[in-house]
């Protein structure tokens, strides 16, 4: 079956998570990605263990987890790009390329001659984008930045955490690198448009991605009633800013998630709970008069949930449209009914004879579903076969490339040390 992206080619450039990420999506939908690589090392997350991939053998391979959960799908080609050999490889791969993905510092590939002013006039319709921390301009620019300086600076953590006038209140970070995630969405999404327009212009363009844009423009919902009513957003911990209750509850056994979202859930929630006083109760029949009475309703809602087992009180209000949920670890997300129906897991062989489990992507699509043909590839294990059926290179011409040190091929020569 034709991908929907099966047309495409995308040569990344990028490491690390956000621009990986991205290029991840584009291989699920079929792109033919290719990952240029630094010989000897690679992609920095390779490095990020433990936990390591688990080699054929059993023992640690090479690769951390971290590595293998964002580059599912690709081609991995090791090059120099420091060296003028290196960097002339990737301007033909470039050519032969519909998009060009990096996360240099600004202006780095500028110095290489692989920035998008370099590399439009030999291909016009090259899709090139960028991720940076803070974007191409402003005072900023020039400075690094990683996911937590990001989820910190741009408000995140302002309104994550438990209430300061808790115990263990105050700000905390999100437990993924969600700065990073999302861009590398945003970033998916940018290049998908770009190649549309492409499709009726035929000209390319160039996409200047900040990680800093990415999670201020998360905060929307909250971000906009600030506008509005000049109130700073604060933390709330588990509790919703705009719905009551909506939070997690100690059960006889441990904590059940309720979010009641609308006036008729909060009846059958009242229903549930035998709380006929809370239904009847004025204060309470509407979102506003909750969100006011937030302190005395919660406690009262509290107290009877941790009358029953978490089991026992999902059970009876799943029976009656509310939503809930228990808080799983994620062996026991791997073990519900729903997500093993799903498919959630997917399991891919390796070069080295070795399986990696990933997660399979949300993205489904009826008529071209996302494939999972190749898994998180070893350092430099395309090398060759790019060099060759793309840039048309001879064995002996890669072979010379590979003795200089422009190119790592994996393996290696029996004899020769590993790329």
């Amino acid at each position: 079956m034709t991908s929907a992206l099966s047309h495409i080619r995308v040569l990344d450039l990028s490491r690390v998570l956000a621009g990986p990420w991205c290029t991840q999506n584009l291989a699920d939908l079929g792109a033919d990605v290719i990952k240029v690589e630094r010989p000897g090392a690679g992609d920095d997350t390779r490095a990020w263990g433990p936990p390591w991939i688990v080699g054929p053998d059993g023992a640690p391979a090479a690769d951390s987890t971290y590595y293998a959960a964002a580059n599912r799908g690709k081609r991995s080609i090791a090059i120099d790009i420091a060296r003028p050999e290196g960097q002339a490889l990737v301007r033909a791969l470039a050519t032969a390329s519909d998009v060009l993905i990096e996360n240099f510092k600004v202006g780095d590939l500028a110095r290489y001659g692989l920035d998008y002013a370099s590399l439009a006039p030999a291909n016009p319709g090259l899709v090139y984008c960028s991720i940076t921390g803070y974007g191409q301009d402003g005072p900023d620019a020039h400075k690094p930045g990683y996911d937590f300086v990001f989820q910190a600076q741009g408000g995140l953590m302002s309104i994550t955490g438990e209430r300061d006038d808790r115990p263990g209140g105050g700000p905390q970070k999100v437990g993924i690198a969600i700065a990073d995630v999302l861009t590398g969405m945003y970033a998916s999404i940018a290049i998908l448009a770009a190649l549309n327009h492409r499709s009726v212009t035929g000209r390319g363009q160039y996409i200047d991605m900040a990680l800093l844009d990415c999670i201020v423009a998360l905060g929307g919902n909250q971000v906009t009633g600030y506008f509005a009513s000049g109130k700073v957003p604060h933390r709330y911990g588990n509790a919703h800013a705009s719905l009551v209750p909506y939070e997690v509850f100690e059960t006889a056994d441990g904590h059940v998630v309720i979010a009641v979202g609308n006036d008729t859930q909060w009846q059958r929630c009242c229903e549930e709970l035998g709380r006929a006083d809370l239904a009847a109760d004025e204060r309470y029949t509407t979102t506003t008069g909750r969100i006011l009475g937030r302190d005395a309703l919660t406690a009262e809602i509290a107290a009877t949930l941790k009358t029953r087992t978490t089991a026992d009180w999902i059970v009876a209000l799943e029976a009656r449209g509310v939503p809930c949920g228990p808080i799983n670890d994620y062996a026991q997300v791997f073990e519900d009914p729903q997500v093993k129906h799903r498919g959630l897991r997917v399991d891919l062989p390796r070069g080295d004879g070795g399986t990696v489990a990933t997660i399979a992507s949300p993205l489904r699509l009826a008529g071209t579903p996302p494939r999972y043909d190749r898994a998180p590839p070893l350092l430099g294990e395309h090398t060759a076969e790019v060099l060759a059926d793309l840039l048309g290179k001879s064995p002996e011409e890669i072979e010379s490339l590979r003795d200089s040190g422009v190119v790592g091929v994996s393996p290696p020569r029996a004899g020769a040390t590993s790329c």
